[in-house]
């Protein structure tokens, strides 16, 4: 073999690795930029958040229930944030601070205020709708209303979203009901109860499209087959990250 055909071939090896290289080298930039991104994001959502949540004050029960449950997503995101090291963890930061805007909005709404621009949404807040009418449900003797307009007796506001794997619209509660049920344990079971009362009860004044109406058919009203009381139920919190503007 000649000294020219070796010195082809070395060419043509060295830009196998040339090539070889610079895709590693590419892949590594795309990943660091996603993570990036996500980073600053989650950043841009939970800032936001703290300075509502920072700056605003509850001038009745309705807004002041809301804005210490945007404050929980704020603690929590806050800490999301510190342990955050992956994308995915940063969109989790992401979720929870728009949930806390979202109770942020409904604080502003109660105190009648410019709620601001409309949050990002999400297909379980469209499938589960809203409270379009007042309405009552009776659970073993324990009453439970909600409305789409905050009062003294509803005081308790939910963004609308899944709940043990079950749409439950976006409207003002007389009591938490649901968080038994994303804390697990045995107070799941009565929140389970109230969840099956509500399909029957609540559904026909929900606003929110053929789907529901078609989930809530196959509803008995009551709870799970096979449920484990101490299980938790899982809430599903993701949003789609559509735009909005500043407040």
């Amino acid at each position: 073999m000649g000294d020219v055909e070796i010195l082809i071939i070395l060419l043509v090896v060295g830009g196998l690795l040339a090539l070889v290289l610079t895709r590693g080298r590419g892949r590594g930039t795309t990943a660091s930029e996603q993570l990036g991104d996500a980073e600053a994001e989650a950043r841009r959502w939970y800032e936001r958040l703290g300075g509502q949540v920072l700056n605003l004050t509850g001038t009745d029960e309705p807004s002041k229930q809301a804005l210490a449950d945007a404050a929980e997503r704020y603690t929590a995101a806050g800490s999301q944030l510190d342990q955050a090291s992956t994308a995915p963890q940063y969109r989790l930061v992401t979720d929870t601070a728009l949930e806390g805007l979202y109770y942020v909005r409904a604080a502003r709404t109660a105190m009648g205020m410019d709620p601001g621009p409309e949050l990002p949404g999400s297909a379980e807040r469209a499938r589960a709708g809203e409270l379009a009418e007042t309405k009552e449900v009776d659970v073993e003797g324990r009453r439970v209303t909600g409305a789409p307009q905050p009062s003294a007796q509803n005081s308790h506001y939910y963004p609308g979203g899944m709940v043990g794997g079950r749409p439950v619209p976006a409207g003002w509660y007389s009591e938490p009901w649901w968080k038994p049920m994303l804390l697990g344990g045995v107070g799941a079971v009565g929140g389970m109860m109230v969840a099956g009362a509500l399909f029957s009860g609540f559904g026909a004044a929900a606003v929110g499209g053929d789907a529901m109406a078609a989930d809530m058919g196959g509803f008995d009203g009551g709870m799970d087959p096979g449920m484990d009381p101490g299980m938790d139920p899982g809430f599903d919190g993701g949003f789609d990250m559509g735009g909005f503007g500043d407040w």
